[in-house]
């Protein structure tokens, strides 16, 4: 088992697309920059038969220290959320992805 890296992508590019690896490497960049600045905009990120990326906003709550069970204010903030297409997770779980169930959300945000 190994972990994926922009490398490991790059250099995948470089085999199965044809790119010299700088153009790889810059197009990686390129695809991982798009998808952040959508993010940071606010809009969600949607590719086909993997999954969507999505900005949630959490609101202000109150939390516990475990320890000494005081309570502090936990700020509102952001969260990057990521929802799994039926594709992927039936790839995951070492399905056919032909056979999976439709996912209704996936027809909508299309």
């Amino acid at each position: 088992m190994s972990t994926v890296t922009r490398a490991n992508l790059a250099e995948t590019i470089y085999t199965q697309v044809g790119l010299s690896r700088n153009e790889s490497a810059e197009l990686l960049e390129s695809v991982l920059e798009r998808l952040a600045a959508a993010l940071q905009a606010g809009d969600p990120v949607k590719i086909s038969g993997f999954g969507t990326f999505s900005v949630r906003q959490k609101g202000r709550r109150v939390g516990r220290n475990p320890k000494t069970g005081v309570e502090v204010p936990i700020l509102p903030r952001s969260v990057l959320v990521f929802r799994p297409s039926q594709v992927l997770k039936a790839r995951v779980n070492g399905q056919d992805p032909a056979h999976a169930e439709p996912d209704p959300a996936e027809d909508e945000a299309g």
